[in-house]
């Protein structure tokens, strides 16, 4: 009977322990497995070595520098040596002005003064500025929608085609020219005594002029802007609608959206920072001009550049050198303001264009 009974006994206890690949063994019964858990050593993995810094990170096949390469300043300083001409470019003939100018709009036979800034409130300055801001806007616009429906025909062309390269190159071209050439070039075409203006009137009976000489007031500068307006929208955002992806229309299709879904969802999204940016671009073009507005109008200060040059060679004494920078100041805080947006709309946008 005691035999019987310790076989059984050792029956179960060999039944409590299967083994589990390579001898180990788990224990079924609580008590023994809790004190194996207070016996047995912690299992510590070995740490994974560290670098002190992220320059000792070298990519696969560089050579390692040398000591020489550390010491050495001129080794270090070479690369930058390249950027030196833009540099002193940049200094001599953005920097130094921008701060001639903006220190002649607070300096005054007696010094130092911070009276010259009320002629930002005057009512002249005000409208001049209210009327630049209106001509750069409407021609911005203007300029952005004839140009983003120019931007769009050109991406269904093959892009090494000769019709998308002559345009590209037109764009390039026209984009640039402005000035005296560009006031001239309107003055003949459409002046007073124009080829189309006189074309016009003897053989048609119209005249364009009837209600006033337009072309030499502040609406006749629109027809101008535009003409460069509209080929710079065409370079600026030409790149972001040749980017989209013809794979994404595809996916939306698949997926059992239309034409408009992919616009409304796609499409606009991603040109959206990119239009707006090239919209600004636009307006600070138009409201920076000065040469071709001060070609055509020649009698009057209708907009701020205009209101600079009369009060740098004005002779009635009621404009000094001060109110100039002023005004300079004035154009500066607008234009940085506009290209902080610029730069923020196109950094945004060139994720969608890598």
């Amino acid at each position: 009977m005691d035999l019987a009974r310790r076989r059984a006994g050792r029956g179960r206890q060999q039944g409590a322990r299967r083994p589990l690949g390579r001898g180990r063994q788990v224990v079924a019964d609580p008590a023994t497995r809790s004190s194996r858990r207070m016996t047995d050593p912690p299992v510590r993995h070995p740490a994974r070595p560290r670098s002190s810094s992220c320059a000792s990170l070298r990519v696969a096949g560089s050579p390692p520098p040398t000591a020489s390469d550390q010491t050495d300043p001129m080794k270090r300083l070479l690369p930058a040596l390249g950027l030196a001409p833009f540099g002193a470019y940049i200094l001599l003939f953005l920097a130094v002005p921008t701060l001639l100018a903006v220190a002649s709009g607070f300096s005054t036979a007696q010094g130092f003064s911070l009276a010259g800034l009320s002629v930002l409130v005057h009512p002249d300055t005000l409208q001049a500025f209210g009327a630049s801001v209106w001509v750069s806007a409407l021609t911005a616009v203007v300029g952005a929608a004839v140009g983003a429906v120019l931007c769009w025909a050109l991406a269904a062309l093959p892009e090494g085609g000769a019709i998308r390269r002559v345009i590209d190159s037109a764009s390039s071209v026209l984009a640039q020219f402005g000035g005296v050439m560009l006031a001239f070039a309107f003055i003949a075409t459409i002046g007073i005594q124009g080829v189309i203006t006189v074309l016009l009137k003897d053989h048609l009976g119209v005249n364009i002029f009837e209600e006033g000489v337009w072309l030499y007031e502040l609406p006749g500068l629109i027809l101008p802007y535009l003409y460069f307006q509209v080929p710079l929208m065409v370079i600026t955002f030409l790149p972001a609608v040749a980017a989209l992806r013809p794979g994404w229309a595809e996916a939306v299709a698949t997926l059992g959206g239309s034409s408009w879904s992919y616009w409304t969802r796609v499409g606009l999204p991603v040109l959206a920072p990119a239009f707006l940016g090239s919209l600004l671009l636009l307006f600070a073009n138009a409201f920076s001009s000065y040469a071709t507005a001060a070609a055509l109008i020649s009698q009057g200060s209708q907009i701020v550049p205009l209101q600079i040059r009369a009060a740098l060679i004005g002779e009635t004494g009621g404009t000094t050198a001060s109110t100039a920078g002023v005004l300079a100041l004035g154009m500066i805080i607008v234009m940085t303001a506009v290209m902080l947006a610029y730069g923020r709309l196109m950094a945004r946008a060139a994720r969608w264009q890598r």
